[in-house]
């Protein structure tokens, strides 16, 4: 059995961190402001998969409290970043993995430049999560998540991680091409999370409800797709219709950068649309739309 140890407790890394730990595995959560409370009542996860609690879980407010485990769960927004070094570093020894389930581009490579880039897996996590209040984790839609090694291939590392995930009752394909995964991801993010922001902060169904709403997502799609095309990853016109009807039934869904948007947190504006946009540009895509937007989000924070 492998030890895991969640960096980023909020509402992604609780939700899989708890499934891993509700499966019998061993899982320490490195929590900050929620320590108390989960320290002593324990996580709380509502899901439609199933409801579950854990009234024991082990959490700890360090690093060095936790120590070397097999596997680091990156969980926190990109805008975190700087901290990887300090925290993460305490906590490996000399075969431990590191998997980011963060959102957007640059991540690995960040964590390669650091650990090696031979320790760095990614996931992508397709599903609707809200951390409700310390301890409290509302899954309302999706679950599924793809797993690759940063590096193209398939390992006996990555086939025992997803087998992991499998068994906690996470739905997880296996990506041998994660960098195109990271792109199929940004077909849903750039345009939601970035339109939910510049109108000012509304939710996935407001803006599928505004007139020209669901025309302005498909617009941004098909120029990540195409971005994705000019970098040498294909990504089919249904997936792009795929996205929009699978966001439907998320009726008042909050995409998680327009939480941090409206609260006043750092939003992760590199990550989910500046690298993107350099890359893509780098290659020669066309992106008005995507660069329009981009511009409309970096104002709009140096005005809050």
């Amino acid at each position: 059995m492998r030890s895991f140890a969640i960096v980023g407790a909020g509402a992604v890394g609780s939700y899989y961190g708890g499934r891993l730990a509700a499966a019998g595995n061993e899982v320490h959560f490195l929590l900050r402001s929620d320590y108390d409370v989960v320290n002593k009542k324990g996580l709380v996860v509502e899901s439609i998969d199933g409801d579950f609690q854990l009234p024991e879980v082990s959490c700890a407010t360090t690093s060095e409290e936790i120590g070397p485990v097999d596997v680091v769960i990156v969980a926190w927004k990109a805008t975190s970043n700087h901290y990887f070094e300090e925290v993460i570093r305490p906590m490996l020894h000399k075969e431990t993995a590191i998997v980011t389930l963060q959102n957007g581009l640059g991540n690995t490579e960040a964590l390669g430049e650091l650990f090696g880039i031979e320790r760095v897996l990614g996931v992508m996590c397709f599903v609707c999560i809200n951390r409700i209040g310390a301890g409290l984790i509302r899954h309302t839609g999706g679950g599924m998540i793809a797993m690759g090694e940063a590096v193209r291939g398939v390992t006996d590392r990555l086939r025992e991680l997803v087998t992991v995930f499998q068994e906690a009752n996470v739905v997880c394909e296996m990506a041998e091409n994660f960098a195109e995964a990271q792109w199929r991801k940004l077909v849903w993010n750039i345009p939601f999370n970035g339109l939910c922001i510049t109108e000012g902060g509304i939710d996935t169904g407001q803006l599928l409800a505004q007139p020209d709403g669901k025309d302005r997502v498909r617009e941004l799609m098909l120029e990540v797709t195409s971005s994705a095309a000019s970098l040498g990853f294909e990504i089919e016109n249904d997936f792009v219709e795929f996205q929009i009807e699978r966001t439907y039934p998320m009726k008042d869904y909050r995409p998680s950068s327009m939480i941090d948007f409206v609260n006043g947190y750092p939003v992760e504006v590199e990550a989910i649309w500046g690298e993107p946009l350099r890359r893509a540009k780098a290659a020669g895509a066309s992106t008005p739309k995507l660069e329009e937007l981009d511009a409309r989000i970096r104002e709009m924070l140096e005005q809050r």
